[in-house]
C-alpha cells in the first residue's frame, strides 16, 4: 500500500472523528435541554401539588363548617362513577 492508501484512509478516519465529535456535541446539548425542562416540569408539578394540597385544605374546612361528611361523600361518588362501569360490562354480557 502505498502513501496515497494510507493518507486517503486516515483522512476517512479523521472524517468519521469529527462527525463522531459533531454529533456527541450535539448530543450533549440535547442533554442539557431535556435537564433544563426535566427541572422547569419538576418545578411546575411542585407548585401544582402545592396548589392542590391548599385547595384540598380550604374544601375540607369548608365542608367541616357545613357539616358535610367528606369520607362519606367520596365513597358515594366512587360507588356512583363504579356503576356505570358494572352496568356497561352487564350489558355486554346480555349481547352475547
Amino acid at each position: 500500500m502505498g502513501l496515497g492508501g494510507a493518507t486517503k484512509k486516515i483522512q476517512k478516519v479523521a472524517d468519521m472523528g469529527e462527525e463522531l465529535y459533531a454529533k456527541m456535541s450535539e448530543m450533549r446539548e440535547q442533554i442539557v435541554e431535556m435537564r433544563e425542562t426535566l427541572q422547569d416540569t419538576h418545578d411546575r408539578v411542585a407548585a401544582l401539588e402545592n396548589k392542590v394540597d391548599q385547595q384540598t385544605a380550604l374544601l375540607e374546612a369548608l365542608a367541616e363548617n357545613e357539616e358535610i361528611n367528606v369520607d362519606e361523600l367520596l365513597t358515594e361518588v366512587a360507588i356512583e362513577e363504579a356503576e356505570p362501569a358494572i352496568t356497561e360490562v352487564e350489558g355486554s354480557d346480555a349481547d352475547e
